[in-house]
């Protein structure tokens, strides 16, 4: 019998190979066994032989393999990519190929070796071809492939991330070592990279005083896992690499590895937040200051209305009681009334006095300036505090000289600034040890053609940090409820309006604080003096007046006033009823020469009043002033600015009167 399994051709040709003998070499059963594909292609191009493995591969029995061609057995797809191969392999050429290739089973990856054959005459009999299919491993090479661009995209995007941080990273290692130190924290901390890394977190960034701590947590957490800052957001001390300390805010987190345990720390600079959110406390309190002031500003207008018909009356009343005493000088009684009824007059209209100083700061209108000596303004600033000086143990000196020339000021605003500084001193002198002092001086500068006022203390003085703040508005470093900051602020206004300045001077101890006010030019008329009689207007001929005002008294001491200077008066409640007057006096000779009307008033104010008389009575339109205690209200304001009408301010003096009307009854006042 003769074995029927096919051999591998020795000349190309198909053909029995004898049986095996003993110390014979089974080469079919060596090449059924390896793991490569194996086939021979004879010179035709057809398949000689084929392992088991490619049998296997194919899916085919051996009958349906030998005999066929490639592009048979592969499909049109394939042979289109190996078929060249072929050729080459046909021609004598070695070949080696590597790639994809789709076959009958599918897309596969492989690496094929071409090996001509020659026969004896050396002529190419056919080729052999090994393959080996790496598919599998081509597979899993392409996913590690993209497994680790991902990863190679993913730290890029991480190392972005954390470079482009606006927040600190830092990464340490469990020897509290820095390994990781993005830019924000060199940035923040002063260090480069290569400054910070390897170092210990401790030495780099924790302050000293804090150092222990920061060991004994990391042992104590390494050693048991309880902590009491991993995980959470809270608020610690930093150090720069300058030795600065600044607040940060802190969060840890901990990545474990298969070999170590790394910590990462999240750190965010509070400096500028903290500066942030200390301004926005001090703008909402300058908010609310400024809201105090506001609400005050429109109390004030109703307080000044209240308080200045009263005191209208009393100095009214006060001056015409010191008229009729002085002409009947001769009698001592009558002397001493006149006497009394002059204190009253002073008195009062230095309380008016007080309550236009409040409206014109509320109203921020320019200063009412003449000639004021400023000898008199110190002294009088003086004794109006001198209990607190002198229970303060407080020694005052006064150096200014009575020949100092007039400065054209308001002297009420002026001694208002005076008396805050004043105050201020007292007030920061009063934790200072004895001697306490104050020292008010004033020297002429002819050169600069100013005064120079200077009120120091010699307390514990202002800060160097704070020295360009103390005037700001509501900036104050007196305790809470204890000053406004204003105070300062209100001055600086005040003396700039007047063309000066109000500084803070240098000073060895305490406190300096300087004001430089322009010298009058002797053209401005000097203040009258309290208590001395008022300008008399000359007598007119009798004419008629009307006086249009709701409070009783003021009507009626209006009515007194011009009586006196010969008018004869009507008065009428409201504007209402000035109409109803004015539409029952038609006549030429009963016209009104003169109209004095208050602001507000029930049921028709002057305002509306006053639009009647422009269209039903223009001519009476030009002969009406206004008597009021209130135009620091924004409608008053806005109408007086409007009408172009005279005002006069309540409280008011009688020759302040006479001379209105004088004016309103010669024609009219444009």
């Amino acid at each position: 019998m003769r074995d029927k399994t096919k051999r591998l051709p020795q000349d190309g040709t198909e053909g029995a190979a004898p049986p095996a003998t003993a110390g014979e070499v089974p080469y079919h059963a060596i090449l059924d066994a390896i793991p490569t594909r194996l086939y021979y292609v004879g010179a035709d191009g057809r398949f000689r032989y084929a392992n088991q493995e490619y049998a296997s591969f194919l899916g085919l029995p051996m009958s349906e393999i030998l005999g066929r061609t490639g592009r048979e057995l592969f499909g049109d797809a394939a042979w289109a990519e190996i078929g060249p191969l072929s050729d080459r392999a046909m021609a004598g050429e070695t070949v080696r190929w590597e790639g994809w290739a789709m076959f009958h089973a599918g897309r596969r990856y492989t690496q094929r070796v071409y090996a001509p054959h020659r026969g004896p005459d050396g002529a190419i009999a056919g080729y052999f071809v090994f393959v080996r299919d790496i598919t599998e491993l081509k597979l899993r090479e392409t996913e590690l492939e993209q497994r680790l661009e991902e990863l190679r995209k993913s730290e890029a995007m991480k190392a972005a991330i954390i470079d482009s941080a606006l927040d600190c990273v830092i990464m340490i290692d469990e020897q509290s070592r820095v390994i990781g130190f993005n830019p924000m924290a060199q940035k923040t901390f002063g260090y480069t990279v290569s400054q910070a890394m390897g170092r210990p977190i401790g030495d780099l960034i924790v302050p000293p005083h804090l150092r222990a701590q920061h060991e004994a947590g990391l042992r104590r957490y390494l050693a048991t896992g309880a902590g009491t800052v991993l995980g959470k957001r809270i608020e610690i001390e930093a150090m720069r690499a300058d030795g600065a300390i600044i607040p940060v805010e802190l969060a840890i987190t901990e990545v474990k590895t298969e070999n170590a345990r790394l910590f990462t720390a999240y750190l965010r600079d509070l400096t500028h937040a903290r500066a942030a959110a200390s301004e926005i406390e001090r703008q909402r309190e300058a908010l609310h200051q400024s809201e105090k002031l506001a609400a005050l500003g429109s109390m004030l207008a109703g307080v000044a209305h209240e308080l200045n018909n009263p005191l209208s009356i009393v100095i009214g009343h006060s001056l015409m009681l010191d008229e009729e005493a002085r002409d009947h000088a001769t009698d001592p009684r009558l002397a001493s009334i006149a006497e009394r009824a002059g204190k009253i007059q002073a008195a009062a209209e230095r309380c008016g006095r007080i309550v236009r100083t409040f409206l014109s700061m509320a109203r921020q209108s320019k200063a009412q300036r003449q000639e004021v000596q400023l000898s008199a303004l110190v002294r009088g600033a003086v004794e109006l505090l001198a209990y607190g000086l002198r229970t303060g143990g407080i020694e005052t000196s006064i150096v200014v000289p009575d020949d100092l020339p007039p400065l054209i000021a308001d002297g009420d605003q002026l001694h208002q600034v005076l008396v805050n500084l004043i105050i201020n001193a007292q007030q920061a002198l009063h934790d200072t040890p004895m001697p306490r002092r104050v020292a008010i001086t004033a020297r002429p500068d002819q050169a600069a053609r100013e005064v120079v006022l200077t009120v120091a203390d010699n307390g514990p003085g202002i800060p160097e940090a704070i020295r360009t703040r103390i005037f700001d508005p509501f900036f104050t470093t007196k305790p809470t409820g204890i000053g406004t900051g204003v105070g300062l602020a209100v001055s600086r206004g005040i003396i700039e309006s007047h063309g000066g300045r109000l500084s803070l001077a240098p000073a060895e101890r305490g406190a300096t604080f300087e004001i430089r006010l322009p010298l009058g030019d002797g053209t401005a008329v000097a203040a009258p003096v309290n208590g001395a009689p008022p300008e008399q207007a000359a007598p007119i001929a009798r004419r008629r007046a009307l006086v249009v005002d709701d409070e009783a008294g003021i009507a009626a001491m209006l009515s007194e006033i011009l009586r006196r200077d010969g008018f004869t008066c009507d008065i009428a409640g409201n504007g209402r009823e000035a109409r109803a007057l004015i539409e029952r006096t038609e006549s030429e000779s009963a016209r009104y020469d003169a109209i004095l009307c208050d602001l507000r008033m029930a049921e028709e104010d002057g305002p509306t009043f006053f639009r009647w008389l422009q269209r039903a009575r223009p001519d009476l339109a030009s002969r009406i002033a206004f008597v009021t205690g209130d135009t620091l209200g924004p409608a008053a304001g806005r109408f007086v600015a409007e009408c172009g009408r005279p005002v006069v301010d309540k409280p008011f003096v009688p020759s302040e009167i006479r001379k209105l009307v004088a004016q309103l009854a010669n024609g009219g006042v444009a």
